[in-house]
């Protein structure tokens, strides 16, 4: 079974949030058939532990716009890896060097992408941003 729109929807949320405070290599994929747990992934990095902070805080404050808060928050004070989970969607936001120990996408790679437009670049500047 495929994520729902609910899901789908919140993670677009979750993504655009992070891409407004210029998060790198957004990925969203769609977990629903691996996990029963949660529905969507957004993954994201930043180069330093500040900008994890601020991509987080951004993501949590859209978030409860649209109407969820995180039932979890894990590694906030480290600032390294973050996870925030909104039980249909899962966000991690790693500093670039976890993220590229750890390369979630490829642990997650059977898994369907959600093609993700960052609202804030405009079109003739997109080049198929997943």
């Amino acid at each position: 079974m495929a994520a729902t729109e609910e899901a789908r929807r919140l993670a677009l949320v979750a993504a655009q949030a992070a891409a407004d405070k210029k998060a790198n290599d957004l990925v969203l994929l769609d977990v629903s058939e691996q996990l029963v747990i949660t529905d969507c992934f957004v993954i994201a990095s930043a180069p330093n532990e500040r900008q994890v902070d601020s991509i987080v805080e951004a993501v949590e404050e859209k978030m409860r716009a649209a109407g969820t808060k995180p039932v979890r928050r894990e590694g906030a004070r480290e600032g390294r890896w973050v996870l925030l989970d909104f039980v249909e969607v899962v966000v991690h936001v790693q500093h670039a060097d976890e993220r590229s120990v750890y390369e979630l996408e490829r642990l997650w790679k059977d898994c369907p992408r959600i093609d993700f437009v960052d609202s804030a670049v405009p079109a003739e500047q997109q080049d198929g941003v997943e």
